[in-house]
């Protein structure tokens, strides 16, 4: 028949061939590798923030409870709010507490991986007796919480608040 454009005999078909298919999976697996990295980093970041999260939570937690706890029971604390208390504020030097005699009053308490730590600091140090708050104006409660990362890095973060002496009438 002539020499027209499609000769018999001679098939043209279109297609891939097996080089084009194996740079289509290469580019493929480099995206999806790419995306799973996302998918780890927006992970962690849920992870820290969730953690960040809780740790400010008992933070305001442990002041809220001191701040709404009646004066003279300022330096106990019922953690598992049963009607006990089962922490004894101190001022003895020995962990978590800095420095003995100093009138800071700290308790601690871990859970889930996050350590909080909560004092009581009387204005007037040189007016109290061992273990009571009866002769001071105001207190400042303090409370911080720390946690490490996952990538070993110490977090913490702390929340503060002054609280006046409901019978507190000057110096005596």
């Amino acid at each position: 028949m002539g020499k027209g454009r499609w000769a018999i005999g001679k098939s043209r078909e279109a297609g891939f061939g097996l080089i084009e298919v194996m740079v289509a999976i290469l580019i493929l697996s480099c995206a999806l590798l790419g995306v799973m990295g996302l998918f780890e980093w927006a992970d962690f970041g849920l992870r820290e923030g969730l953690r960040a999260t809780r740790a400010l939570a008992m933070a305001e937690s442990r002041l809220e409870a001191k701040r709404t706890s009646p004066w003279s029971g300022l330096l106990t604390d019922d953690v598992d709010a049963d009607g006990t208390a089962e922490i004894q504020m101190r001022d003895d030097g020995v962990h978590p507490d800095e420095q003995a005699g100093d009138g800071v009053y700290t308790a601690a308490l871990e859970q889930d991986g996050i350590r909080l730590i909560w004092t009581v600091q009387p204005d007037r140090a040189d007016l109290l007796r061992p273990g009571s708050l009866a002769r001071v104006g105001s207190v400042v409660i303090a409370a911080r919480a720390g946690y490490a990362t996952r990538r070993g890095q110490w977090r913490e973060v702390r929340v503060a608040t002054l609280r006046a002496n409901p019978n507190y009438v000057g110096p005596r």
